[in-house]
C-alpha cells in the first residue's frame, strides 16, 4: 500500500489515484512504514482500527501499536491526537501511559489530545473539510494547540468544537454512534411488528417523516455493519460495566439489530416456500456484499452475513457488487457478477442486500424475476 500510495494509487473509493497523484507532484504528500520519520513530524494523528473480539470486549492492540511506534519517535512540543472511536478513558488511561515510558510527561513536554474521525464513506456531501470537528487535551494548552492545527484544515474556524476533556470527545462520538445504532433497532422491531400486521413499514417511515419536528426517518434492513455502527455500543457498555453500571437499552438495541440477519433468511425462506421451493437447494443471487452501497468496505457487512446464513442452508448463492469484485463465502471464494448479467439472471431469487441506485430492478421486475428487497433499494 504504501509503495501504491507514493506511485500516486489510491486504494480508497472516495479518494482518486489522481488527488493522490496531484498531492505527491505538489509534495504535500508522502506515505511511509519507517517509524523514525515520524520524528520528523510536528503532528502527529493516530487513526487505527478499533474492533472487538469475539466476547464483545474491545480490542486495543491496534491502538496499542501505533502509540508504540508513535513513542518510539517522540520528541518534546509534539502534538498527538488519537482520532480512533473508542471508549472514554482510553486517551488518558491507554495512550498516554504508553506515550510517557519514553521519560516525557505529556501536557508538558507534549501535547496529547483526543478528537473522532468523522466519516461517512461513499457521502459526497459531507466530508472532512466540511463535518465539524469535536477536540478534548489533556490540558487547556493541549485543547489549543489542537484547535489552532484542525482550524487551519476545516473550510472555516467555527467548524472546530473544542470540549473540557478527551473524555468528553471520546464520549460525544459513542453517543453519535449508540444514537444511531439504537434508532436503527427501533425501526427494525418495527419492520418485523409491521409484517405481521400486514403493513407496509416503508409507507409507515414515509408517513411519519412528514412532521417538520421531533422526528428522523431511520430505516430498517438486515442489521447496520461497518466498522463503527455494530461495534461502539458494545465498547461504551464495556465501560459502563466498569462503574457498575448496565446499559440495558444499549445492549438491547445492539441485540435487535444483529439478528436481523437471521430474520432476512427466514422471510427469505418463507418467499420460496410459498412459491413450492424448499430454501436447500434454490439459487439465489445476492445484490450488495459491502456493509453498504458504494463501498468496497466489507468490514463487518452483514450482507456477507446474510449470505453465509444461506450458504449454510444449502444455498446455490451468487452475488454481484461492482465495487466488491472477490468474497469468501463458507470456504468458497467468489466473483460478482456483472450489473448486465444480475438483470438476466435465471436465479430462483433476487435479494437486495445493500440499498445502491445501481441495481436493475426495472430489468428484472420486467422479467417478472421474484425479488426480495430487504432495504428498500430505491432508497439510495
Amino acid at each position: 500500500t504504501v509503495d501504491k500510495l507514493n506511485a500516486g494509487t489510491s486504494h480508497i473509493d472516495d479518494i482518486s489515484s489522481d488527488r493522490v497523484a496531484a498531492i505527491l507532484g505538489a509534495k504535500k504528500f508522502r506515505a511511509t512504514s519507517a517509524a523514525q520519520d515520524l520524528s520528523a513530524a510536528d503532528v502527529v494523528f493516530i487513526c487505527v482500527p478499533t474492533p472487538f473480539d469475539k466476547a464483545k470486549t474491545p480490542d486495543l492492540s491496534f491502538v496499542q501499536s501505533a502509540t508504540q511506534t508513535v513513542a518510539s519517535a517522540l520528541r518534546k512540543d509534539m502534538l498527538v491526537i488519537l482520532q480512533s472511536t473508542t471508549y472514554p478513558g482510553t486517551t488518558v488511561e491507554f495512550v498516554k501511559p504508553i506515550l510517557e515510558s519514553t521519560g516525557l510527561v505529556a501536557g508538558k513536554d507534549f501535547h496529547l489530545a483526543f478528537s473522532p474521525e468523522r466519516v461517512d464513506p461513499g457521502n459526497t456531501t459531507w466530508h472532512i473539510r466540511n463535518t465539524p470537528k469535536v477536540v478534548g487535551g489533556l490540558t487547556p494548552e493541549c485543547t489549543q494547540r489542537s484547535r489552532a492545527l484542525l482550524t487551519a484544515l476545516m473550510d472555516s474556524p467555527d467548524l472546530v468544537h473544542p470540549v473540557q476533556s478527551p473524555a468528553v470527545a471520546e464520549m460525544s462520538k459513542l453517543l453519535e454512534n449508540t444514537y444511531r445504532a439504537v434508532n436503527i433497532a427501533l425501526v427494525n422491531e418495527l419492520a418485523q411488528m409491521c409484517n405481521v400486521m400486514g403493513i407496509d413499514v416503508w409507507d409507515v417511515i414515509n408517513a411519519a417523516a412528514t412532521k417538520p419536528f421531533g422526528f428522523q426517518a431511520f430505516y430498517p434492513g438486515i442489521g447496520p455493519g461497518g466498522h463503527c455502527i455494530p461495534v461502539d455500543p458494545h465498547y461504551l457498555a464495556w465501560k459502563a460495566r466498569e462503574f457498575e453500571f448496565q446499559t440495558r437499552f444499549i445492549e438491547l438495541a445492539a441485540d435487535v439489530n444483529s439478528q436481523m440477519a437471521s430474520y432476512a433468511v427466514s422471510r427469505i425462506q418463507n418467499l420460496l416456500n410459498a412459491s413450492g421451493k424448499p430454501l436447500s437447494g434454490s439459487s439465489i443471487l445476492c445484490l450488495g456484499a459491502a456493509f453498504k452501497g458504494g463501498v468496497s468496505d466489507t468490514r463487518n457487512s452483514r450482507a456477507m452475513y446474510v449470505m453465509e446464513l444461506l450458504a449454510a442452508q444449502g444455498v446455490n448463492v451468487s452475488y454481484c457488487d461492482p465495487h466488491v469484485p472477490a468474497v469468501s463465502i463458507a470456504g468458497r471464494t467468489l466473483s460478482s457478477v456483472s450489473l448486465d448479467d444480475a438483470a438476466q439472471t435465471s436465479a430462483d431469487l433476487v435479494v437486495v442486500l445493500v440499498g445502491s441506485p445501481q441495481w436493475p430492478m426495472k430489468a428484472l421486475d420486467d422479467r417478472g424475476v421474484k425479488v426480495f428487497d430487504a432495504v428498500n433499494a430505491e432508497l439510495d
